[in-house]
């Protein structure tokens, strides 16, 4: 096995029943930026790609080619931000833009939201604790509440898991590194 070997995930694709709502719909919720769109060569509907890296063509690609009345297949999309003020401030683009089914869940190694989009894909926006605990984990998460509210709440909830541990650590013990 080469050492080189080392793959990412780049993208991902979804199909979509209206392209253009979900374009609007994920330009306007994360500032990703349409970086091209137009019909498929080798696929035979429209194609449409989005950015937020000016290095990377496209993180999501959608593809109008979801039959009418198919239920979506994504399990979750998963947008990652940095902090409880950037969580919040995709609670209300998100809402703003129509997303439904809003909840916020506190997974002790992150602090999640989950929504659906427009077509009904779960989105999550997320950010990472510095602890670990075994997943999964899930708490109820009250954006309201104070920033220091809602870090004390969760390290008094991380410290008591029997599988805590400083991320740190598990990531050590996980990757060697």
């Amino acid at each position: 096995m080469s050492v080189s070997f080392k793959p990412h995930l780049s993208h991902v694709g979804v199909s979509c029943f209206d392209i253009d709502k979900m374009i609007d719909f994920y330009t306007a919720v994360f500032d990703l930026k349409l970086t091209d769109k137009g019909p498929g060569f080798s696929f035979p509907f429209m194609l449409a790609f989005l950015s937020a890296n000016p290095k990377q063509h496209h993180q999501l690609a959608l593809a109008q080619n979801r039959p009418a009345g198919a239920p979506s297949t994504i399990m979750q999309l998963s947008f990652m931000v940095n902090d409880l003020n950037d969580l919040r401030e995709a609670r209300q683009r998100a809402l703003a833009k129509g997303a439904t089914q809003m909840r916020g869940l506190n997974h002790g190694n992150a602090m999640s939201i989950y929504f659906m989009d427009p077509e009904d894909n779960t989105v999550e926006v997320y950010f990472d604790t510095p602890w670990y605990v075994a997943q999964p984990h899930g708490d109820p998460l009250d954006l309201a509440q104070t920033d220091a509210e809602i870090w004390a709440a969760t390290e008094k909830i991380v410290r008591a898991d029997p599988s805590f541990m400083p991320v740190e650590a598990w990531k050590e013990k996980v990757f060697g590194a």
